[in-house]
């Protein structure tokens, strides 16, 4: 089981994490080969306004591709089954790692726009599947801690992307190209490693029918001894779907039945986008500036961010099978509300004493913490939890569709929010944050040990009433 979370993670959520931390490193190197391109090609400089826009669009791409991905990759996952979709998926993401690597020698930039499309492809998909896969593939007991794998990888690409970024190592002007094409080692660690573990027992004995492989999955996955009791529930749920198909997005916006976990997904997703860490990644290297932190040094101390985020994902994945979802994901919103009101003050009076830049400092590493605690890994989790098996693709298809559109307007309007609000941008963000856990605390109950079915029941009476 943990190596399964290891060679599935590898290619999935760890390359989303990868690709969003290697684009910061090269962006001078990237400006200049845009220049230098455009003047051997027409022989006069880049306008400062288009060398803007092409650089936003090298950038933005990404995203864009991860809404595509996200849009195809729960059709993958029922088509391929959860396997064969993230096996398929290392192939664009190889794709995507030689055009962007070729792009310099060749000096062609249209090169690199289309390889982070289709690096945000693979990331896309693979924030769709792989928390489907390990969902299905854990036992009651152990989902909660086994789908924190998709936030720890997340969490280690971040951080792998920002030390091999650094100068010293393929953050250089000779070796940028290197570093955007590096995302192929991933790819190919999956492709030797994934197809040595089964598909999804649940995947092939409710969508597919076959009984034995499912029995000999499930035997890999728990042992002779005790995968009985697994087989069972899913037994169980397969008789409740009654041969029922594999849902489409847009027939779980008209089913009764998941209308509330539908909401809860569409809430948490954005709640996790909006939450205010974009701001805080901003805002970071400001204050580290203020603190008396050299420019040189602060992408070293930038690693400290990523390396906490990484602990508090591992934190997370020990504590979510003991304490529950509800307490880690409301906890984890309601700190971060208390930070947010600490930096909104620390950064009002940041200049009047010495030591303010510190408390700001303080006040970055403990909302990345509580971000990590709670809102980074559990909502994930919970999508895989809140719907059975005909509705679970499409649900992580709608997810993942809203975080990547969530993504791309935060990124889109947060600096005219930070322009317009200065520090009390973080009012906008503690509100949103002391929303989200409101609603968690009334509406979602807790999953922990409980079987699909059996939170399916939970839902059903704010589904269809008290009363049924």
């Amino acid at each position: 089981l943990l190596l399964s979370v290891c060679a599935v993670g590898i290619g999935g959520t760890f390359q989303y994490g990868y690709n969003v931390s290697i684009i910061n490193a090269p962006t001078q190197h990237i400006h200049s080969f845009l220049n230098e391109t455009w003047m051997s090609r027409y022989h006069k400089k880049l306008n400062p306004d288009l060398l803007t826009f092409l650089w936003s669009v090298t950038a933005s791409i990404f995203s864009l591709g991860g809404l595509c991905g996200a849009l195809i990759g729960g059709s993958m996952a029922i088509r391929l089954g959860r396997k064969g979709a993230l096996l398929m998926n290392n192939i664009i993401a190889i794709l995507g790692s030689i055009l962007m690597g070729i792009s310099f020698p060749t000096g062609m930039f249209e090169l690199l726009i289309i390889g982070r499309f289709l690096i945000g492809i693979n990331s896309g998909i693979g924030i769709c599947v792989q928390p489907l896969y390990l969902g299905e593939v854990a036992p009651k007991h152990l989902r909660g801690g086994m789908a924190m794998g998709s936030s720890i990888f997340l969490t280690g690409g971040i951080l792998t992307g920002q030390i091999i970024g650094l100068r010293e190592l393929l953050g250089g002007e000779t070796y940028w190209p290197l570093l955007l094409s590096s995302s192929c080692f991933p790819a190919f660690a999956q492709l030797v490693f994934l197809p040595w573990f089964p598909e999804s027992p649940r995947y092939l004995l409710i969508d597919r029918g076959d009984e034995l492989s499912c029995v000999k999955a499930l035997k890999r996955f728990h042992g002779s001894l005790q995968y009985q009791m697994e087989m069972e529930d899913i037994q169980r749920e397969c008789f409740a779907l009654n041969g029922e198909k594999s849902k489409k997005p847009w027939q779980l916006f008209t089913d009764r039945g998941v209308r509330w976990q539908l909401i809860t997904v569409i809430v948490m997703t954005m709640g996790q986008q909006l939450s205010g860490i974009n701001a805080i990644y901003f805002y970071a290297t400001y204050i580290f500036k203020q603190a008396g932190i050299s420019a040189e040094k602060i992408p070293y101390v930038t690693l400290g961010t990523g390396a906490c985020e990484c602990l508090t994902a591992l934190t997370c994945g020990l504590l979510i099978d003991c304490v529950g979802r509800r307490f880690l994901i409301i906890g984890g919103y309601l700190l971060m509300t208390l930070w947010s009101i600490v930096l909104t003050f620390s950064l009002t009076y940041q200049e009047l004493h010495s030591w303010v830049p510190y408390v700001s400092m303080t006040s970055i590493f403990a909302f990345i913490l509580s971000f990590g605690l709670g809102p980074g890994g559990i909502t994930n989790t919970l999508t895989a939890e809140l719907f059975i098996q005909s509705s679970r693709p499409a649900a992580y298809m709608i997810g993942g569709a809203i975080s990547w559109i969530s993504f791309f307007t935060i990124g889109m309007l947060f600096p005219f929010i930070v322009n317009g609000l200065k520090q009390y941008c973080f009012l906008v963000f503690l509100v949103e944050c002391a929303v989200v856990a409101a609603f968690i605390f009334i509406v979602v109950p807790e999953t922990k040990n409980k079987s699909f079915l059996e939170i399916k029941k939970e839902f059903h009476k704010l589904n269809f009433g008290r009363n049924t």
